[in-house]
């Protein structure tokens, strides 16, 4: 077992404990969801797997919060930024916009990329060597224009 699903056993534990529903059920959906991938692929997660399902639950969680907001449903917004709250605590922390540059940067540059038909290279690295650090949406822009200027 991944020592990053083993912490999120030991969380929900402890919210059970303490009598924190909401972050009971928020920690509870995201078990359920790691529980079901490795269920229907019939196989343990690695951290990498499990960085992988939280970002994409929080990326769904922004989504649907932007949609609620824009829909003046701040309750239900409410809800979506609780989890988002929840669910971030247990990923490391973002890159900032100047660290972001730098890190695309040397990965365009590692990547001996020649112009924008190395995107893909690019992004790849970037997937693998930032897993969890970086808000992939930031960095592709950043990419685009790096590699618009060479």
């Amino acid at each position: 077992m991944s020592a990053l699903k083993e912490t999120l056993n030991r969380a929900t534990k402890e919210a059970m404990k303490a009598r924190d529903k909401n972050r009971v059920a928020t920690l509870r959906m995201v078990n359920a969801e790691l529980k079901r991938i490795e269920v229907d692929e019939r196989r343990d997660l690695s951290d990498e797997d499990v960085f992988a399902v939280l970002n994409k639950m929080l990326k769904q969680r922004k989504d649907a919060m932007a949609q609620f907001q824009d829909a003046k449903r701040e309750d239900l917004a409410a809800v979506e930024a609780y989890e988002i709250g929840v669910i971030e605590a247990f990923l490391p922390a973002q890159m900032d916009s100047d660290e972001l540059q730098k890190f695309v940067a040397a990965l365009v540059t590692k990547s001996g990329a020649q112009g924008m038909q190395d995107m893909g290279k690019v992004m790849g690295l970037l997937k693998s060597e930032g897993q969890g650090r970086v808000d992939m949406g930031k960095a592709s822009a950043l990419v685009k224009a790096q590699l618009a200027s060479l």
